[in-house]
């Protein structure tokens, strides 16, 4: 029997990278802290814990999120997804394939929320989202993915190392990845 929820904590159930947790968290633990601390999924990594650097990002919902500022009873519910769920069993996702081919990290530290932001960046430049640097965001046209969109679009995630160069290379080549796979669902569906 869970134990019974008090004015400081509850009992919630988090369901990340498709496994159900059960765990009381006290109201003011962050996603980071249950995800770290509580869980031992330590792929997410702690950086500023302000908002600031994006090392935390993982994905809610396909989304992505920096967990340090996000409550984990917030998080009851949702799809969370973190660097330890985004590959198929063996098989690497294929942003993380391209960080690995493009030496897209040098310490790693930052490379998880990297990743994580990158897969969501794909999508979101594929569901149409425009960014800051989109030129016209009227048009019906989805416009390139283009070394500044990802640029705009990756700048809440931070590099110590200053790997930008590679990492930009990493995330169009994620993209490229990204569409092909799209296309092929898309011919086999309408095969």
């Amino acid at each position: 029997m869970a134990p019974a929820s008090s004015s400081t904590s509850s009992s919630i159930t988090l369901n990340i990278n498709g496994e159900k947790h059960h765990l009381s968290v006290d109201h003011r633990t962050t996603l980071l802290d249950a995800l770290r601390e509580r869980l031992d999924l330590t792929g997410t990594k702690k950086g500023c814990d302000q908002g600031q650097c994006g090392a935390c990002t993982v994905l809610v919902d396909r989304r992505r999120v920096v967990s340090c500022l996000n409550l984990a009873v917030a998080a009851e519910g949702r799809e969370i997804t973190t660097i330890e769920g985004v590959a198929e069993g063996e098989d690497l996702h294929p942003v993380q394939q391209a960080f690995l081919d493009l030496d897209g990290y040098q310490c790693g530290y930052c490379t998880p929320g990297q990743i994580c932001s990158a897969i969501a960046v794909i999508e979101e430049h594929a569901a149409g989202w425009p960014s800051a640097v989109t030129e016209d965001v009227g048009s019906p046209v989805l416009p390139p993915l283009t070394p500044d969109e990802i640029r705009e679009r990756m700048s809440g995630n931070l590099c110590r190392c200053g790997a930008y160069v590679s990492i930009v290379q990493a995330v169009s080549r994620g993209a490229e990845a990204h569409g092909e796979a799209r296309t092929a669902t898309a011919e086999e569906a309408a095969a």
